[in-house]
């Protein structure tokens, strides 16, 4: 008896060792985030380093058919999002299942605000992830968290989305950067969303997390995104210059 306690004893001492060892190789191996702060502030938001930005269908025929958001505001959201990227160096990738048909082009201002995008065309496939192309692209980047913002939002950005998450990446989907048919679409998908675990979020969040802090040298950069996305917190932002103006001169 004593001598099989001393072997479990050693046993289980050994399988310690092993899973602390392994531990520590994990800790060691993974990323370091730099976007958390000592304070422990960031943990739960996104990390610019880890993210890709993926712009599904914004194709002007299909905006004939949006809803639930004015043309204006999602087209506004989306070239915020792409202005961001450009910004912060967040890969971007666009995609469309057929240009030439019905559903028409991508949206010119997205090349427009983010030079470096990748697009990937497909054959015809309704979800970008059954492309592997545009997969492959995905992997490419090398990061594990996927921004998705589309037209529509029960579909070209729904099904993608749910794909990714079940292949293991963390997925965020861009509600007012995207568009549907009804209202009814656009909450039914939200709701299939947080059911499989995919972040339902806005450009205004998305914006918000990956500036973080005033005190950075692309502070003014920042301030005109947030007029895209806030028109209303542009006129603050007028106010705001020539009230400044209007107290230097009067000295």
């Amino acid at each position: 008896m004593k001598i099989l306690k001393s072997t479990l004893c050693v046993a289980l001492v050994g399988l310690v060792a092993t899973f602390s060892a392994t531990a520590v190789a994990q800790a060691a191996s993974a990323p370091t985030r730099t976007s958390v702060l000592p304070s422990g502030g960031g943990q739960a938001l996104l990390d610019p380093s880890d993210t890709v930005i993926l712009l599904l269908d914004h194709q002007t025929g299909l905006f004939q058919t949006v809803k639930d958001i004015p043309i204006a505001d999602l087209r506004a959201n989306a070239v915020a999002l792409a202005k961001l990227a450009t910004l912060f160096k967040i890969p971007v990738i666009t995609t469309a299942s057929e240009p030439n048909g019905p559903n028409g082009p991508l949206m010119p201002e997205l090349k427009a605000a983010a030079p470096h995008a990748l697009y990937v065309p497909r054959k015809g496939e309704v979800n970008a992830w059954d492309n592997p192309d545009f997969v492959a692209a995905v992997r490419k980047t090398g990061r594990k968290t996927l921004i998705m913002a589309g037209v529509w939002t029960s579909v070209c950005v729904m099904f993608p989305a749910l794909d990714a998450k079940a292949a293991g990446f963390n997925v965020y989907a861009v509600t007012d950067a995207s568009g549907d048919p009804s209202e009814l679409a656009s909450r039914t998908t939200i709701a299939r969303f947080s059911q499989a675990g995919v972040i339902p979020t806005s450009t205004n969040a998305v914006l918000s997390e990956v500036h973080r802090t005033w005190n950075r040298p692309e502070a003014a950069q920042i301030a005109t995104l947030y007029g895209l996305v806030s028109p209303h917190y542009a006129a603050v932002a007028e106010s705001f210059v020539k009230a400044q103006e209007a107290a230097r001169s009067a000295k």
